[in-house]
C-alpha cells in the first residue's frame, strides 16, 4: 500500500486529476448550452427539466472545484472531445427538426440523455477511483454529483415515456 506521500505523485492520481480537468471543462460546457435546449423545448415540462439541470449543473461545477482543492489542485479544465461532440450532435438536432414540435423535443432529450450518460460514467469511475486513493470525502462530493446526474436521467426518460415520443410519433 502506497504512503499518503507516495499517493500525491502517483500516475493513478495524475489520471484521476486529468479526468476531473475533463469532467469540468464538460460541465462548464454544458451549462452554456442547457439554455439553449431550453430555448429550443417545445413542451413547459421538458423545458423545466433543461432549467432545473442549468441550476444544478452550476452546483456541480462549485463541487467539482471543491474536489480540485480537496485534492491540492487548483480548479483546470481540458476540452472534452466527449462533451464537445454531445453538445454539437444537440446543436444539429435543434437545426434538423422543426421549431415547436415534439419531434424536436425528442431529439433535445436524445441529446441530452447521451450527455447525462456520459456524465454517469465518468462520475460513476471518478468516484471508485476516489475511494481506492482513500479520498472518502472526494468520494463523497462526486457521488453527490452522479446521484444528480442520475435523476435528470430518470426525469427525462419520463417526459419522453409519458407524453413526448408519443407526440412526435403523431407529428
Amino acid at each position: 500500500m502506497k504512503t499518503n506521500e507516495q499517493m500525491k505523485s502517483s500516475e493513478f492520481r495524475e489520471f484521476f486529476i486529468d479526468q476531473l480537468k475533463d469532467i469540468y471543462w464538460a460541465e462548464q460546457n454544458l451549462a452554456k448550452a442547457l439554455p439553449k435546449l431550453r430555448k429550443a423545448s417545445t413542451s413547459e415540462e421538458l423545458a423545466a427539466a433543461f432549467e432545473k439541470h442549468t441550476n444544478e449543473t452550476q452546483e456541480q461545477i462549485k463541487i467539482v472545484e471543491k474536489v480540485f482543492e480537496m485534492m491540492g489542485e487548483k480548479p483546470k479544465a481540458k476540452e472534452c472531445a466527449a462533451m464537445k461532440g454531445i453538445i454539437e450532435e444537440a446543436n444539429e438536432m435543434i437545426q434538423d427538426t422543426e421549431k415547436d414540435t415534439y419531434t424536436r423535443d425528442a431529439g433535445l432529450i436524445l441529446a441530452a440523455q447521451k450527455a447525462e450518460h456520459y456524465e454517469i460514467a465518468t462520475y460513476g469511475t471518478l468516484r471508485i477511483f476516489a475511494g481506492h486513493m482513500g479520498e472518502k470525502e472526494v468520494k463523497k462530493q462526486l457521488e453527490s454529483i452522479l446521484q444528480q446526474e442520475k435523476n435528470t436521467d430518470v426525469i427525462l426518460t419520463k417526459l419522453a415515456e409519458e407524453f413526448v415520443n408519443e407526440r412526435a410519433v403523431a407529428e
